[in-house]
């Protein structure tokens, strides 16, 4: 008893760690079809037992579903860290290793996402590489939210959750979280240090007269001001006594810079936050940090040892490093990848969320949108992404993908474990002669995985007939006299092809005799009894038709393909009816 015991334990160990690392593999939701296979693959003696492998699998899969990903990624990693390393794509461990790691105690990087809208392809870039540098190096990964633009890139409340979800689902889970829009007493401290070490001073002159003067190289009257002088003016435009553009607080530069940007640049300004509230803290701050003073303070309070973000921040870093040497700080090491350029895709968050707001696309996860949200809702997974990522890598130099790049990645990872499907769109009536007796065929789950096990399809046969469906796409395949193989079933040779339907008889019943005389392959389904299927393309058409009644197990997430079609996500799973968002063939 106890060996039984013992054995059924092992078991469901096994079974467990299948679960996780597929969960891992699928947005935190493991598929009981695919652990099953995996299990029976392993032990093909558990075959005769298959009703109660199934039932063990499922109350497994439960537990495991029920756990986030990230709780789902540490449990392997504390038990089974060899097996996720396995899991990983080879491309994976080959991040070329970061500079200067032994002149910090920890690793720590870091993403810092401004919610103003979701995350698109071109982002996953900077979250996956920050990501698994640290995961490489044992260090911490933040998630820093650069909030503090009430005016021109004004946060919204949802996006911090769908940013979050975002990197929930690329399985980049962070290990602390700041909203920059929590932290302006910090950035008052160190202003109001820099102004008192005269390393900064608070500008009152009109925007195009400072303009004018930098760019000659010459320094603005604000800047010699004694630094008690300015600390009365810091303190009035705390106090409100500023209106908005009337006072800027900017950090000293050599005025000789070569690039003008660089000189005396922005680092606290006055908002109107009664005309643009701050959608977390109302009106409570009137003074706001740019960008520079706010991350430029945060990398270092944080202990940043590597910031990764694109070569446009280039400038950003010269400003900064101003900052640090003022306050004697050592900057972060940084690496600069080149611009990401997605061939027929504009990445450009301003034009997307004003197409959004005119009416062009439905919502942020509209399929013809790179957005992350709308690559999961087609299909598109994660490890996909991630393959790309480490092929383009944090070179410097200018990159450019294809969609096929990102559709060859995702076809490796989901053709093992997705179930195969008939659908039938734009459907034609197929009028087969010669079938003397209903059938109901077994038709294989996946092609290359028997123990994924079968699908049953029937056929009826009424007065020595069977009708059917086929696609209008395959018409030019059904001409008369030609001989056509239906999938699984037999085979027909074509009398009529019209506006009308087909009309056929049955040829011959095998494989091998379609082989004699070359007969294509297609596809069908029955005439009655089929599931409503609705396919939305990347381009948003609908493509309506009828799926078999096998379909109508599909659960909402299942990555599938459907046969001679290509593969998607189902979106809607209905009683008779189901919604699925095309992927790529």
């Amino acid at each position: 008893m106890a060996d039984e015991v013992t054995a059924t334990e092992a078991l469901e160990l096994e079974a467990r760690r299948a679960a996780l690392l597929n969960a891992v593999r699928h947005e935190g939701k493991a598929d009981v079809a695919a652990v099953i296979g995996r299990l029976l693959g392993a032990h093909p003696e558990l075959r005769q037992k298959a009703p109660d492998i199934r039932t063990l699998v499922a109350r497994v899969i439960d537990e495991v579903n029920a756990m986030s990903p990230a709780d789902q990624e540490k449990v392997i990693q504390e038990r089974w860290p060899e097996e996720l390393a396995r899991e990983k794509p080879k491309s994976e461990r080959g991040l070329p290793p970061l500079p200067n790691v032994d002149n910090y105690p920890k690793i720590v990087t870091r993403f810092s996402p401004n919610p103003d809208s979701v995350l698109h392809l071109g982002n996953a870039r900077a979250v996956i590489l920050s990501h698994d540098y640290a995961r490489k190096y044992s260090g911490t990964f933040i998630l820093r939210f650069e909030d503090t633009d009430p005016r021109l890139k004004k946060a919204a409340l949802q996006y911090y959750d769908l940013i979050r979800d975002d990197l929930k689902w690329l399985q980049c889970s962070w290990d602390q979280e700041y909203l920059q829009s929590d932290r302006l007493e910090v950035y008052y401290q160190y202003a109001e240090e820099l102004i008192r070490k005269a390393a900064a001073y608070v500008c009152e002159c009109a925007p195009e007269d400072f303009k004018q003067l930098i760019e000659a190289g010459r320094a603005c009257p604000c800047r010699n001001i004694p630094p008690d002088h300015n600390l009365a003016r810091w303190r009035g435009m705390l106090e409100g006594k500023y209106e908005e553009g009337e006072a800027v607080v900017r950090v000293k530069t050599d005025l000789d810079h070569p690039n003008p940007a660089v000189r005396d640049w922005p680092a606290l300004r006055v908002i109107d936050t009664e005309k643009y509230p701050h959608p977390r803290v109302g009106s409570k701050y009137r003074v706001w940090p740019l960008y520079n003073m706010a991350c430029g303070v945060d990398d270092h309070l944080m202990a940043i040892s590597h910031v990764i973000r694109g070569k446009e921040h280039l400038t950003n870093m010269e400003r900064q490093k101003y900052l640090y040497k003022h306050l004697g700080w050592r900057y972060p090491d940084a690496i600069h990848y080149g611009r990401l350029r997605v061939i027929g895709m504009d990445l450009s968050k301003s034009k997307m969320m004003r197409a959004l707001e005119e009416g062009v696309y439905a919502d942020l996860s509209d399929p013809r949108l790179g957005t992350l949200m709308a690559l999961r809702r087609r299909g598109i997974t994660p490890q996909a992404l991630r393959v790309v990522v480490y092929e383009v890598g944090p070179r410097p130099v200018d990159a450019t993908i294809s969609w096929q790049n990102v559709y060859a990645a995702n076809r490796k990872i989901i053709d093992p474990t997705a179930r195969r499907f008939f659908f039938v769109d734009k459907p034609v009536y197929l009028s087969v002669s010669g079938v003397k007796n209903s059938r109901t065929v077994k038709v294989p789950v996946h092609p290359d995985h028997a123990e994924m096990g079968t699908r049953e399809i029937t056929v009826d046969a009424k007065d020595g007939a069977s009708r059917l469906l086929v696609s209008k796409g395959d018409m030019n395949l059904l001409k008369p006299g030609a001989i056509v193989r239906l999938m699984d079933l037999f085979n027909l040779k074509v009398n009529r092809a019209d506006l009308d339907g087909v009309v056929g008889e049955l040829h011959s019943e095998t494989y091998a005799e379609a082989r004699k005389v070359d007969a294509p392959l297609i596809h069908w389904l029955p005439e009655l009894h089929n599931c409503k299927a609705t396919v939305v393309m990347p381009t948003a058409e609908q493509v309506e038709g009828f799926g078999e009644p096998a379909l109508t197990t599909c659960q909402v997430n299942d990555i599938i393909q459907l046969v001679r079609f290509g593969f998607g996500r189902v979106d809607v799973a209905a009683k008779d009816s189901i919604t699925i968002y095309f992927a790529h063939q």
